[in-house]
């Protein structure tokens, strides 16, 4: 009785409003004097469905979530109704809209946005509350069935903003320097060093939340063509045909031939190496590999290409190893990666149509992949606009999430997948790690040697491989180098530090914690079928339980629970590989296949959503079993809704090159405006390059040389001083130990500037720890694109190698060797101030900033108030130490400073406090308001210092200088006037 009425209603409405004239239609004009389009739509509860009249439409479900948020359904077929949400934890708001038929058009409209869907196409149009169109769908989305194991899906495209100049960012953590994603193409797939997640926030200020799991593509939708696919290639001769490729060793030619396709890219490609180079492998670790190139291999191609397309041209070249590349003799592209961390490096290059260019590669693979991909130009409306497409689906399903900022468009986000948990506040202190501590002994004894420097220090982890090699999985310490793994974690939490132990979601084939999955069908059985085998030791078969079923997470619980959570308690868990890569390095065909099925479906339509259900099955039996404590959980993937589940996540095994060290800007901002606020990378880099490493070959022992060493040492340095203005401050890495006592000699240069930028970040807590909570209690970003800040200023929409960390600070890390300056742009619209220093520059300029090794450039805005606290070992000490407020002027400008006991859920009941801090620039006059809040054991009175910073001053960055004003604060609130 309820759905006719509502149909009548909705026939009713629709009568009246055929012929009336609207701003709604959707090309932006009064619709056409023609027959009114018959009612195919109806009004429910929560918003409109749109049956659209063309052949081929589909129908289209719009449904209220705010008044700012609408969630779009595009239903593939009757038959394959979308399942539920994995990401998406909200239900429609009882908010007040309206939907009326306008001209060719159904207009579902709030107090805040409206969206139009065509009633011929299924085309969906959103505008803000002034009419204004802000995301424009091209078509009602494309769909193509396909077929995945043996059930129906459809591949689904939606387009939208043909042709648009607002910058788009988002979509995870990528690792090719894209900033700005607006004419990029991002591939979002689970990788070792990539982070799929699917949201993208714009310039325009808003978001659309891509509600698929399976492999997605923004811009091009598929992988690009192999390079002869759209190219004409030619050898060294000029004949065409492909390049000419020569395979050396040791200056030895061990072979040559044309190749128009050289393809290495997976481990099933290794095949098609030439007769005569593939070598059976030697040495400790290798007799469970085939036969491979020798490690000194070197792969030369010469020739040249040629379009019948003029514009740019985009390259990939999926790599690993040493890869140089040369066009037209100048050298374009200078990698590394370690051999089995094979993933895309991209390069745009323009071309003429008829006019050949040089080309020349080189490629020492030491055991790495490759192959050349290319994509013609696109015609530049189509290049230029916001496309998602995945190859898995069973309809189109986003949710549209408007605000007057960005930071209101995340908020939005944070509304439907969940708030971002508090971590503990000991996590924002120092972390140290390295791949690994094998003893007890060397762990304790790492953390001891941090307290006996007075080098401040929160936390130490544990890495793989403290059980025995066979036993991966067992979850069982080694007792022969862990005799008493309690008293380890003891030791630790007496000299006031957390240990973060790992734990994997792998387990070798025939253990105990195996069979118990296993018995159930509640292990992922592709691998372990194939009899694949991993690089320990001999090598040993494995694979991954089914996270998507809840009796393998209670499983798997139980099991870490019995034999690590029971016994150790570890203060944080790092999750390690939980993409998950089960075998490295094969197609993606295969990657899918021993990725399911799933309890829920093809593992191809789950493919990008394995960290989410594992973390989030983790963290929610352990919060069960620990009612009111805080945790941290660090994992190497991620997926829309994980910072819900407590989850942080470092970029992976990336290597350490300054390269590398420059993408982790880009990388980082763009995670965090996905949504996931807390971030970290592997300080220095996580794989070495032989040149910067002792180690003994042959009978040789082979050591760094005194270049390389400085090389090393500089880069591990000015990664640091950029570590410590992330979310989370950890160093890790192999090959060389990361301790900052083995990275430099206490008392050296090198030492003094790691332990200033250590303690730096210490004195900083106040603040820090005050951005980190705003994060959960306001939906906050702490590592922020520029453009989050500084929306008017259209040259900072591009810039991927600065940032701001919380609203005060602007970051430039310094990126190159040997580098004594860079070039910092200074959004415009403020001043700026030099942090060390204390000059002040106008914004809206480019400066070269001073860089000595011991300076990382920071900038803080006019306005900004900056708490600051006394000289700390471990965040805990001195919690009633002074606080010292530093006041840059220039304009008005207000910070709350947060407290909470830094270990429980308190702050979820409401227990915390901020003191409100404001400057008046007119008056001079800071005023430092009531407190807010309590929490048991907050400390009711301390004094504050204040400074203000107004110009050039040796004391700028001096935290022991003289304040001008000191005041004794007890809760109430006290205003102190600038002297």
């Amino acid at each position: 009785m309820q759905t006719r009425k509502i149909a009548l209603m909705a026939a009713a409405v629709a009568a009246l409003s055929a012929t009336a004239c609207s701003n709604y239609a959707l090309m932006g004009s009064k619709p056409k004097a023609e027959a009114p389009v018959a009612v195919n739509w109806q009004k429910t509860e929560t918003g409109v469905v749109v049956t659209p009249s063309e052949a081929g439409a589909k129908k289209v479900t719009l449904s209220v979530m705010t008044d700012s948020i609408i969630h779009v359904v595009a239903q593939g077929a009757d038959t394959l109704a979308p399942s539920q949400s994995l990401i998406v934890r909200a239900a429609p708001q009882k908010v007040a809209f309206d939907v009326n038929a306008e001209g060719d058009a159904v207009v579902l409209k709030t107090a805040k946005v409206s969206a139009a869907v065509s009633l011929k196409t299924g085309k969906v149009v959103f505008r803000d509350a002034s009419g204004k169109v802000v995301l424009d769908g091209v078509n009602g989305g494309q769909f193509t069935p396909v077929k995945v194991d043996g059930k129906d899906f459809f591949a689904v495209r939606q387009e939208f903003n043909r042709g648009t100049d607002e910058g788009f960012y988002g979509l995870g953590q990528h690792q090719n320097g894209q900033m700005n994603y607006n004419s990029e193409d991002v591939i979002l797939a689970q990788h070792n060093m990539d982070v799929a997640v699917p949201f993208v926030v714009s310039t325009k200020n808003y978001g659309v939340l891509w509600d698929n799991y399976s492999i997605t593509r923004f811009g091009y939708p598929a992988e690009y063509p192999a390079i002869n696919a759209q190219l004409k290639i030619y050898d060294a001769s000029g004949k065409e045909g492909g390049f000419t490729a020569r395979y050396t060793d040791k200056g030895k030619l061990l072979a040559e031939r044309v190749e128009a396709d050289p393809n290495y890219q997976f481990i099933e490609d290794q095949k098609n190496f030439p007769p005569g180079v593939m070598q059976e492998q030697k040495g400790a670790g290798t007799s469970n590999l085939p036969p491979a190139p020798p490690q000194t291999l070197t792969v030369t191609y010469d020739g040249a290409i040629e379009t019948q397309k003029s514009g740019v041209h985009k390259f990939r070249f999926y790599v690993s190893g040493y890869f140089k590349l040369w066009i037209d003799g100048k050298l374009v592209m200078d990698s590394w990666r370690q051999g089995w961390q094979g993933w895309y490096r991209n390069i745009d290059i323009p071309m003429t149509a008829g006019k050949k260019v040089t080309f020349k590669a080189e490629w020492k693979p030491e055991g790495g992949y490759l192959r050349f991909l290319h994509l013609d130009p696109m015609p530049q409306d189509e290049r230029r606009e916001l496309s998602l497409h995945s190859d898995v689906a069973k309809a189109i399903d986003y949710y549209y999430v408007a605000g007057s900022n960005l930071d209101e468009v995340i908020a939005g986000y944070r509304h439907l997948t969940g708030p971002a948990i508090m971590m503990p506040e000991w996590s924002y202190g120092f972390w140290q790690s390295r791949q690994r501590y094998e003893t007890q002994d060397q762990l304790v004894d790492v953390f001891k040697k941090y307290r006996e420097l007075k080098l401040p220090i929160d936390a130490i982890v544990q890495d793989w491989r403290y059980w025995k090699d066979p036993e991966w999985g067992s979850h069982d310490f080694d007792p022969s180098r862990f005799p008493n793994p309690k008293k380890m974690f003891d030791d630790v939490r007496a000299m006031h530090g957390n240990v973060m132990l790992v734990i994997w979601p792998k387990f070798y084939e025939g253990l105990a914690h195996f069979k118990e999955f296993d018995d159930k069908g509640l292990m992922y059985r592709y691998a372990i079928e194939q009899k694949y085998l991993d690089w320990v030791g001999p090598g040993y078969v494995s694979s991954n339980y089914d996270a998507y079923s809840k009796e393998a997470r209670d499983i798997y619980w139980d099991q870490v629970q019995k034999k690590l959570d029971s016994l150790v308690a570890p203060d944080a868990w790092w999750m390690d590989n939980d993409e998950p890569d089960i075998h490295s390095n094969m197609s993606m065909d295969v990657q899918i296949k021993m990725r399911g099925p799933t309890v829920l479906g093809p593992g191809a339509e789950f493919y990008n959503t394995y960290p989410l259900v594992h973390t989030c099955g983790f963290y929610d039996h352990w919060q069960s079993a620990h009612p009111d404590k805080r945790t941290f959980i660090l994992t190497r993937s991620g997926f829309a809704g994980l910072q819900r589940c407590n989850g942080a996540v470092w970029s992976g095994d990336i290597a350490a090159r300054w390269s590398d060290m420059r993408e982790q800007i880009s990388a980082g901002v763009n995670f965090s405006m996905s949504g996931i606020p807390n971030w970290t990378f592997d300080i220095g880099g996580y794989s070495l390059e032989n040149r910067y490493i002792t180690m003994d070959v042959g009978k040789k022992h082979i050591v760094p040389t005194r270049a390389d060493k400085a090389e090393w040492t500089e880069l591990y340095t000015r990664w640091y001083q950029f570590g410590a203005f992330v979310p989370v401050f950890r160093s890790h890495g192999e090959a060389v130990k990361r301790e900052t006592f083995e990275i430099a000699k206490p008392g050296s240069k090198v030492f003094n500037i790691l332990a200033a930028y250590d303690k730096l970040r210490y004195r900083l807590l106040p603040y820090i720890y005050t951005i980190a909570a705003d994060t959960y209690h306001k939906a906050g970003t702490m590592m922020r694109g520029l453009v989050m800040d500084f929306p008017n200023d259209p040259k900072v929409k591009n810039i991927a190698d600065q940032y701001m960390f919380g609203p005060s600070f602007l970051v430039a890390p310094v990126t190159e060797h040997k580098a004594t300056s860079r070039s910092v742009y200074l959004p415009a619209g403020t001043r700026w101030y030099d942090f060390y220093s204390g000059t002040v520059y106008e914004g809206g300029q480019s400066i070269t900033a001073a860089a000595p090794l011991d300076k990382m450039p920071v900038f803080v805005k006019e306005g900004a108030i900056v708490p600051t606290g006394v000289a700390k070992q471990y965040t805990s000490e001195k919690p009633d130490a002074p606080l010292t407020l530093l006041v840059y002027p220039g304009k008005n400008g207000r910070f709350d400073i947060y407290e909470d006991d830094g270990k429980t859920l308190g702050y979820q009941r409401g227990a915390f406090a901020r003191i409100p801090v404001t400057w008046d620039e007119a008056s001079g006059t800071l005023s430092i308001g009531a407190r807010q809040g309590s929490f048991p054991g907050m400390v009711a009175g301390r004094t504050i210092h204040v400074r203000w910073i107004s110009g050039p001053s040796k004391n700028a960055a001096n935290f022991a200088a003289k304040p001008e004003a000191t005041v004794t604060y007890d809760g109430k609130a006290v205003t102190v006037k600038r002297p």
